[in-house]
Formats: structure tokens, sequence, C-alpha cells
């Protein structure tokens, strides 16, 4: 699909149910490195982006950009950390954390706590996750926001009060190579488009997922795209 230089990875599995024999490295860097990505719609080439850039935004949505614009690159507003987050019996789950406005927090003193810390034994940084509201997909309202754990409201946390449960996403490789995100809260749903429709500037839901599996539709697909990745020409999977 890609002419670029692949990294050979036999047989991964990533979230399951689908095998896939993936050579491609957006997914791998994405999904085992950790590393920031931009998602690319399957349909119009559009990219996530959260509504609102700044760090202390915490009840704005996501939308679908088509235009890179220079204060959006600066900000690293067009990428994406789709970070490990345990497991959901044999699947794995993860958070979708936003580049943009993440906070660095200050090291902790002499035995005091901190929120983790990586392999460089640094404190991880605060990034915004999206977040699903409690009632989604019932609504065509706001069903997604981007926020910090701490920063969102009751209706943005899970019934049991922990806001991580709203935070939290079963992510698939599809067979045609990119991912589908379904939250663990709405297990029937996906992460699609307000009345459907993929427009650009169109306000990202969580709708109903028509597709009846995990693995989705190609109208609900995202292809990870690395930076060396962005003048790559993107192909429907039908073209």
């Amino acid at each position: 699909m890609y002419t670029q230089e692949r990294t050979a990875m036999a047989n991964l599995v990533v979230g399951g149910p689908v095998a896939v024999n993936s050579y491609d490295n957006a997914i791998v860097a994405a999904l085992l490195e950790n590393r920031p990505v931009m998602l690319v719609h399957a349909f119009n080439g559009g990219y996530l982006r959260p509504a609102e850039l700044k760090e202390d935004s915490h009840d704005k949505g996501v939308k679908l950009a088509t235009a890179l614009d220079p204060a959006t690159k600066e900000a690293q507003g067009h990428l994406w950390y789709v970070t490990p987050a345990g497991f959901f019996g044999q699947r794995p789950l993860y958070f979708i954390e936003s580049a943009a406005g993440q906070v660095s927090p200050k090291p902790s003193g002499a035995g005091g706590a901190d929120t983790g810390r990586g392999d460089d034994g640094t404190p991880k940084p605060q990034r915004r996750r999206i977040t699903v509201h409690q009632e989604a997909p019932k609504s065509t309202a706001d069903t997604v926001q981007v926020g910090l754990p701490d920063k969102v409201g009751d209706k943005w946390r899970g019934k049991n009060g922990a806001p991580e449960d709203t935070q939290l996403w079963v992510v698939t490789v599809t067979p045609w190579g990119g991912i589908t995100f379904v939250p663990i809260t709405h297990p029937d749903a996906i992460l699609g488009f307000k009345d459907y429709a993929v427009a650009a500037d169109g306000e990202v839901r969580v709708t109903y997922n028509w597709g009846g599996d995990f693995t989705g539709t190609v109208i609900n697909t995202f292809y990870p795209r690395l930076p060396n990745e962005w003048s790559v020409p993107y192909h429907h999977v039908f073209t």
C-alpha cells in the first residue's frame, strides 16, 4: 500500500480478534512503541485533532480537520499517543492521549508520590485523554471530550466513579491495515462522527457500531501515520 521501508513483524496480534501480518510501522509504533501518530481517517484523509489545543481546556471535543495549519503543527495538535492501559479479559486496553497541551509534572521530592515514571526514570507527562460521556451514544450532543483525568465532570466518569473507566478503549487492527476504537463503557459503539457524516471539521462522536463487530467498518477506521509518512499519499481500501 505504501512505498517506504517496513519493519517485518510476523503475525502481529493487537487487540484481537484479527491476526494481522503487519508490516506497517505506524501501527507498531503507536501500539507497541507508544510513539505519537496522526490518526488519518479512511474515508477522506482528514486527521483527528482536539477542538481546543490549550492545556487548560478539558471540556472541548475532537474534530476531523483536513488542513494541517502551522499553529496546529506547532502545538502538536495533529499527534496522538495510543497509550497501553491494562487489559479487558485478554484484550489490551488503551488511552487515546493528545500530544497537544501535555503537562510535564514537577519532579517529586524525596519519598513523595508521583504519577508514574518512564523507563528513563523521569516523571511521565500528563496528557489529555479522549473521554466518553456516560450516556453515549444515546444523544447527538457532545459525547466525546479531551481532558485530564482529574478535570473531567461527573458525567464523564465511570459509573463507579473512576474517570479512567470512560477513557479506556479497545483498539482493533482491521484487515485493511487501519485501527478502530471501541469504548469499554459502550461496547456496542465505536468512535465515529456526528450524524454519521464524515466531513471537514466534522465533530467526533461515539456512535452505534453499525458494522456489528469489533473491526467496525471502513467509515470508522483510522490509519496511523508517522511523521515521516505525512507526505505519503493515503489510499482508500477500495481504490
